[in-house]
């Protein structure tokens, strides 16, 4: 199968017969192979009505329902699961998506060997309150990361069946998808230019808690993709400066105040001594960062996937251990 689109959608009733109809038509335009899975995150309209109807007179179409809404990244994940085409097409259900970028997309992954290519509205529909949050949140990614795309929550994208079986998206991870591919390994990431088309039916799904959990969720992979399998670097490096720099001071103190005893010198009891507080605290909170770093190491160590690396390439017999 050369393609699967990935469509997670939230009441999207009215936008589903028309956006498979378009996938559909630019896919048989282009003698394409290819399924469209259908990923219904709860929906409380008629969507999964539809999209049964949708599996009847379509072969190409999978349906998959969740019980409850879990958000855009669990749905993308399960879709991702179910994907069997060799390129996978991620896509939004409210036609503000233009299926019509798909050959072009599914040409950058396969004939320029691009392990993921975003996509980048570049002239954009949504209201200034969207925008400009936008625009911080992939400047500071872009920054954090080192990948250079202008749109990283561009709901349009490309990938390599590898990349979606090897990457795990959970919470609001859906947002940073290529550092995440990046950190797994795959950092031939594209990206081209999309057209992006207003809303034809409903209201976003996205409301206020996405400026709060956006940045939130970037220094967690950031985190997690340098320091998940050696948190003592991160932790034990912090808290060893600052026990350092503590102790410093401590000792600039003590040194002074036995020099000020030895030639009868009047001086400050320590303790009224502010820098003393500030020493002693740099010690505690290093001892703590320390330990943490510590107790992370032990937890990193005992996971079962401690060792789980992506094997891009292996050559020769496997070695027989003889017992």
């Amino acid at each position: 199968m050369d393609i699967s689109v990935v469509v997670p959608l939230f009441n999207e009733e009215e936008s589903l017969p028309e956006l498979e109809a378009w996938i559909r038509k630019v896919m048989e335009a282009n003698q394409f192979s290819y399924e469209i899975v259908f990923v219904d995150d709860g929906s409380k309209d008629k969507s999964w009505q539809i999209i049964e109807e949708l599996c009847q007179t379509s072969p190409s179409v999978v349906g998959i329902k969740f019980r409850r809404n879990y958000g855009k990244s669990a749905g993308l994940s399960t879709g991702f699961a179910a994907a069997q085409g060799k390129v996978v097409i991620t896509m939004d259900a409210d036609l503000q998506d233009s299926p019509d970028e798909i050959p072009e997309l599914y040409r950058m992954i396969t004939k320029e060997n691009y392990d993921l290519v975003s996509g980048w509205k570049q002239k954009r529909f949504d209201p200034i309150t969207k925008t400009i949050p936008t625009k911080f949140y992939n400047a500071a990614t872009r920054w954090l990361s080192g990948i250079k795309l202008h749109d990283f929550n561009c709901g349009l994208k490309a990938y390599k069946i590898e990349v979606v079986k090897s990457i795990e998206v959970y919470g609001e991870m859906h947002r940073y998808i290529p550092v995440i591919a990046k950190w797994a390994g795959f950092s031939h990431i594209g990206e081209k230019v999309v057209q992006h088309q207003a809303r034809k039916y409903g209201v976003t799904k996205f409301g206020l808690a996405r400026f709060i959990n956006g940045p939130l969720d970037l220094l967690s992979i950031t985190f997690v993709g340098k320091f998940g399998k050696r948190p003592m670097h991160f932790f034990g490096s912090i808290g060893g400066l600052m026990f350092l720099i503590g102790m410093v001071i401590s000792l600039y103190l003590g040194g002074t105040k036995l020099y000020a005893l030895f030639y009868d010198i009047p001086a400050k009891n320590i303790a009224d001594i502010s820098w003393f507080y500030v020493a002693l605290t740099a010690m505690i909170i290093g001892t703590m960062l320390f330990l943490t770093g510590f107790l992370a190491e032990l937890v990193a160590r005992n996971a079962p996937n401690r060792n789980a690396y992506l094997i891009e390439k292996r050559l020769g017999q496997n070695l027989q251990t003889r017992s």
